[in-house]
């Protein structure tokens, strides 16, 4: 029986597990690989503390931070996915495909993975002009000409930090509607460097070693029987805001998830519904997805799993 299960290797699943160690609560953190999402980018720039590294190198930092504070109280478990959390009066079941673990508590981290594109070239050019990040990556494209694909909150935000810096920022929507707060759309369509085009359909990314341009079909301005017409803008970078898929489907038949299948916790807490689970992380219904918040999170998850476990 542990005190404590963390389920993820990212920021929030090794802040966690430093601070289990550090507690010496009696803790197994389970994690399919170190770093998460942010081991795709090919620079983090805003990870406090670190001016610049590369994503590959993050997750093995994490890793090693982990490792040092680990000792005896934490064990770690590596290349393995969850399958299912259950609950049986007071105790929580962690099933993986090899063995099953019981825990007084656990805390879920385990983020959640970018809906990616689907066209030629999307495979290709990953990580060598496609990004899923303008906090981590948008200062590689100073100067440069950049597209943003989708139509939310999330597609404009990531089109107002680009402005900052790039020479340009075009945005593509699937649909004829965008789907941000309208205030949002206004203020970032009234810069000058800012374009957004409507109903289109991403047909093809090109390049050599790294993306040169982007073309799309633009359904809008056809009559109806005339066939779309083929476009193509020179861009160097592509950012994609088209949403997120949570990995939380292990905990679906315990808790109940929001309709992005995310967990809802308590903000001050991150305590979910169930009692004895947390949750932090991107996998949680959060307003803000960052490293940074991701880790704090956890942080504030462990000092209060901490007092749950001490004064009940």
């Amino acid at each position: 029986m542990f005190d404590l299960i963390i389920i993820g290797g990212g920021p929030a699943g090794v802040a966690a597990g430093v601070y289990a160690a550090r507690k010496r609560l009696k803790t197994i953190l389970i994690t399919e690989s170190f770093g998460g999402q942010s081991t795709e980018s090919a620079n983090i720039e805003n990870w406090i503390g670190t001016k610049s590294i590369p994503g590959q190198d993050f997750g093995k930092a994490l890793e090693e931070h982990l490792r040092s504070y680990a000792k005896e109280s934490v064990e770690i478990i590596t290349g393995v996915r969850v399958i299912k959390v259950s609950k049986s009066d007071i105790t929580l079941k962690v099933e993986t495909a090899n063995d099953t673990y019981t825990a007084k508590t656990v805390l879920v981290t385990t983020g959640s993975t970018r809906r990616k594109l689907e066209i030629p070239g999307s495979k290709e050019f990953e990580n060598k002009g496609i990004t899923y990040c303008a906090s981590c990556d948008g200062p590689l494209f100073a100067d440069q000409d950049v597209a943003v694909i989708g139509g939310g909150n999330a597609a404009f935000e990531t089109a107002a930090q680009l402005l900052a810096y790039t020479k340009s920022v075009t945005l593509l929507n699937r649909s004829n509607e965008f789907r941000a707060d309208e205030v949002t759309i206004q203020k970032v369509l009234s810069h000058p460097n800012m374009k957004a085009i409507k109903d289109v359909v991403l047909k093809e990314i090109k390049g050599d070693q790294f993306v040169k341009s982007l073309s799309y079909e633009e359904n809008e301005s056809r009559l109806i029987g005339d066939p779309p017409k083929r476009r193509e803008i020179p861009v160097t970078g592509i950012f994609v805001e088209i949403g997120l898929i949570p990995t939380t489907n292990f905990v679906k038949d315990l808790v109940t998830l929001n309709k992005y299948g995310q967990i809802p916790v308590n903000p001050k807490t991150q305590r979910a519904e169930v009692d004895g689970i947390w949750a932090a992380g991107d996998s949680t219904d959060g307003l803000y997805h960052q490293n940074n918040i991701a880790a704090g999170d956890a942080v504030k998850a462990l000092e209060d799993i901490y007092l749950y476990l001490h004064t009940r």
